[in-house]
C-alpha cells in the first residue's frame, strides 16, 4: 500500500485525477465510495482545453471557447498537438496551417505560440498553455472540496513517447500540481470499466480499450482480474481523432463556399473558426440525425451561407480516417498474442466513439460483437485517474485498496552497438517499472572511454530508428579489446520516463543519462511510421542483423584468439603458435577487405579458423593451460 501523503498542515492531502484532453479536460475526486466528476463554474462536467488573451485578460475554458471567433489569432487549442514535439514535425506543420493562432521555432526547434495580450506580443511553450488548463482544472476541484488541492495522477495517451511525457509532467509542476503519476489513458478507462464491474465480475477478463478522442487514438489490452490490471498491449495515433473529422468538414464547407460565391474564405480566420464550430456541432449531431443544416450569418464579406450534410457524405469524407482506426486494433491483437475472439469486452472511450460509422467498423471486425457502451465516454479517463490519485493518496475504502495497474511502454528501446545495429534492452510493450542491464565490451585495444548512444524503434538499423540521447563513460582502464565488461542499465519508472546508465566494474567508473525533453525526440507520426516500417522491412532487417552478428562474432574470435595465443604463448609449440598466429591474420585481413558479406560466407570463413584453432586449444585445455574466456554479447 501507497502511504499517505501529508498536505502539510496536520491534515490529509486529497488527490485528483485529471484527464488533460487535446479538446476538452476533465477532473474527478474520490469521495466516500465513489468518484465524484466535478462540474466547472460553467455547470459542465468537460472543460475545452483552450486558453485566449484578450486585451485585458486571460480566459480559460469555456470563456476562452466562447469568444474564440471574435479573438481567433490570440486563442489557443490543440496544445496538446505540440506538446513534446519539434516545430518541424510533420503534422505541427500541417496543423499550423489549419490553426489561427501563430507557431513559430523557439530555441531547439521547440514549437513557441506567439500572441497579443494586452498590446505586447508573448510567446508561451505547449507546455505552459496546457499547464494553464491544469490550472482551471485544479481550481475547479478546490472550489468543489473547499480546500486546496496539490496532488494529482494526470493522463496521457498510451502512444505518447518520453518526451511527450515529460512534458506533461512539466506542465503539471507549472500548474503547482505534484504530479504523483501519468498514466495512459486506456489504462485510466479500464479502472473505471473494471470497478464498475467489480461487484459482478468472475475471473479473469480480457478488455479491449479503443479510445479514440478529439485528437490522439489508442487501442489497449488489458487483463482484468478483481483490482489487477495487466496491460497486454497498446497501439495507435496520437494524431488521430475528432479534430481530423472536423477539418474534413471544414475543407468541405470552404470548396462548396468557394463554388458557389467564388469567393475564398481561408484567408479569413474568424470566418473559417465559425464555420468550424459550426462543423464540430454538425459532426455530433450527425451521431443522432443522418442529416443537419449549417447556417452562418454574414459568413464572408457579408455573405451569408447554408448548407445541408447528411451523415452519408460525413462518412464518405471520413472513411479513410475511419478505417485507419482499425489498424491498431489488429497491431494491438498481434503484439498481445490474442485473437479477437479472446477478447470478451470492447469498451469505447473518447467521445468521437460516438460516431456511428466508427461503432459499425469495429463491431464488424469482431464479427458483430456488443459493445460496451455503459461507461461515459467523456469521463471515463478522468473517472480511472481519479482512482489511480485516491490510492496512492492512501484514501478511499476496500475498493481501491487493493488496486494494481500493470502498464507497458509504446516502443523498444536499446543502444548503438558494432555495425550501427540496435541491441533492445527493453522490448515494446514491456511492464513498467522496469530494471534491465547487459554487459557490453570495448572493440579496440586499450580503449579508455565508449560513447553510449541511446534510440527507441522498432528497426535494426540505429539510423532508422530515434535517438534519445547519448552519453561518454570514460575512465575505462587500458586492456585488450573484448576484456572490459561495461554494465549499462536501462530503467523505466511507473510514468514510461527512461534512465540510463553505464559502468565499468573494474574501476568502477559510472556515468548516466536521464531522458528528458530536451533531446530531440521523435513525433509520434514517426513512432508510427516506425512500427508500420518494421513489419514492412522486416525480412530485410533480420538479413542484415544476421550479416552484422556474423561479421561480429567472426571479428571477435579472431581478436580474442590472437589475445590467447599471446598470454599463453610460452605453454604453446612454435609451430602451433604460428599456424593459429597465420590463420588470424588471414581472417583479419579478409574481414577488412569485406566490410558487410553475406552471413553464410561470414560463417563459413569462421568455421575455416575454427578449424585451424580448436584442435590446439583443446589440447592446451587438457594440459590445464586457458581458462574458459567471459561471454561478451555486444560490441560498442
Amino acid at each position: 500500500m501507497v502511504g499517505r501523503l501529508g498536505d502539510g498542515g496536520g491534515g490529509t492531502a486529497t488527490a485528483i485525477g485529471i484527464d488533460l484532453g487535446t479538446t476538452y479536460s476533465c477532473v474527478g475526486v474520490w469521495q466516500v465510495d465513489h468518484v465524484e466528476i466535478i462540474a466547472n463554474d460553467q455547470g459542465n462536467r468537460t472543460t475545452p482545453s483552450y486558453v485566449a488573451f484578450t486585451e485585458t485578460e486571460r480566459l480559460i475554458g469555456d470563456a476562452a471557447k466562447n469568444q474564440v471567433a471574435m479573438n481567433p489569432t490570440n486563442t489557443v487549442f490543440d496544445a496538446k498537438r505540440l506538446i513534446g514535439r519539434k516545430i518541424s514535425d510533420t503534422y505541427v506543420q500541417n496543423d499550423m496551417k489549419l490553426w489561427p493562432f501563430k507557431v513559430i521555432a523557439g530555441e531547439d526547434e521547440k514549437p513557441m505560440i506567439e500572441l497579443s495580450y494586452k498590446g505586447k506580443d508573448i510567446q508561451f511553450s505547449a507546455e505552459e498553455i496546457s499547464s494553464m488548463v491544469l490550472i482551471k482544472m485544479r481550481e475547479t476541484a478546490e472550489e468543489y472540496l473547499g480546500s486546496t488541492v496539490k496532488n494529482a495522477v494526470i493522463t496521457v495517451p498510451a502512444y505518447f513517447n518520453d518526451s511527450q511525457r515529460q512534458a506533461t509532467k512539466d506542465a503539471g509542476t507549472i500548474a503547482g500540481l505534484n504530479v504523483m503519476r501519468i498514466i495512459s489513458e486506456p489504462t485510466a478507462a479500464a479502472i473505471a470499466y473494471g470497478l464498475e464491474k467489480k461487484a459482478t465480475s468472475d475471473g479473469e477478463k480480457n478488455v479491449l480499450i479503443f479510445d479514440l478522442g478529439g485528437g490522439t487514438f489508442d487501442v489497449s489490452i488489458l487483463t482484468i482480474n478483481g483490482s489487477v490490471f495487466n496491460v497486454k498491449a497498446t497501439a495507435g495515433d496520437t494524431h488521430l481523432g475528432g479534430e481530423d473529422f472536423d477539418n474534413r468538414l471544414l475543407n468541405h464547407f470552404v470548396e462548396e463556399f468557394k463554388r458557389r460565391q467564388k469567393k475564398d474564405i481561408s484567408e479569413n480566420p474568424r470566418g473559417l473558426r465559425r464555420l468550424r464550430t459550426a462543423c464540430e456541432r454538425a459532426k455530433r449531431t450527425l451521431s443522432s440525425t443522418t442529416r443537419t443544416t449549417i447556417e452562418i450569418d454574414s459568413l464572408h464579406e457579408g455573405v451569408d451561407f447554408q448548407a445541408a450534410i447528411t451523415r452519408a457524405r460525413f462518412e464518405e469524407l471520413n472513411l479513410d480516417l475511419f478505417r485507419k482506426c482499425m489498424e491498431p486494433v489488429e497491431k494491438c491483437l498481434e503484439d498481445a498474442k490474442m485473437d479477437k475472439s479472446a477478447v470478451h469486452e470492447v469498451v469505447l472511450v473518447g467521445g468521437s466513439t460516438r460516431i456511428p460509422k466508427v461503432q459499425s467498423l469495429l463491431q464488424d471486425f469482431f464479427n458483430g460483437k456488443e459493445l460496451c457502451k455503459n461507461i461515459n465516454p467523456d469521463e471515463a479517463v478522468a473517472y480511472g485517474a481519479a482512482v489511480q490519485a485516491a490510492f496512492m493518496g492512501g484514501e478511499g475504502n476496500e475498493k481501491v485498496q487493493d488496486l494494481v495497474l500493470v502498464d507497458v511502454t509504446p516502443l523498444s528501446l536499446g543502444v548503438h552497438t558494432r555495425g550501427g545495429v540496435m541491441d533492445i534492452l527493453i522490448p515494446r510493450n514491456t511492464t513498467i517499472p522496469t530494471k534491465q542491464e547487459k554487459i557490453y565490451s570495448t572493440f579496440v585495444d586499450n580503449q579508455s572511454s565508449v560513447m553510449v548512444k541511446v534510440f527507441e524503434g522498432e528497426r535494426t538499423k540505429t539510423s532508422d530508428n530515434n535517438l534519445l540521447g547519448e552519453f561518454v563513460l570514460d575512465g575505462i582502464s587500458p586492456q585488450p579489446r573484448c576484456v572490459p565488461h561495461l554494465t549499462v542499465c536501462f530503467e523505466m519508472d511507473a510514468d514510461g520516463i527512461l534512465n540510463v546508465s553505464a559502468e565499468e566494474k573494474k574501476t568502477g567508473k559510472k556515468n548516466m543519462l536521464t531522458i528528458s525533453n530536451n533531446k530531440g525526440r521523435l513525433s509520434t507520426a514517426e513512432i508510427s511510421r516506425m512500427v508500420l516500417e518494421a513489419e514492412k522491412y522486416k525480412l530485410e532487417d533480420e538479413e542484415y542483423r544476421n550479416k552484422v552478428e556474423s561479421r561480429n562474432s567472426f571479428e571477435n574470435y579472431a581478436y580474442s584468439m590472437m589475445n590467447t595465443i599471446e598470454s599463453l604463448g610460452w605453454k604453446m609449440a612454435s609451430v602451433d603458435k604460428k599456424k593459429i598466429e597465420d590463420a588470424v591474420n588471414n581472417a583479419i585481413v579478409w574481414l577488412e577487405s569485406n566490410e558487410l558479406p553475406e552471413a553464410e560466407v561470414t560463417n563459413d570463413k569462421m568455421e575455416e579458423l575454427r578449424n585451424v584453432c580448436n584442435p590446439i586449444m583443446s589440447k592446451i585445455n587438457k594440459q590445464g593451460g586457458a581458462g574458459a574466456e567471459p561471454k561478451i554479447e555486444e560490441i560498442f
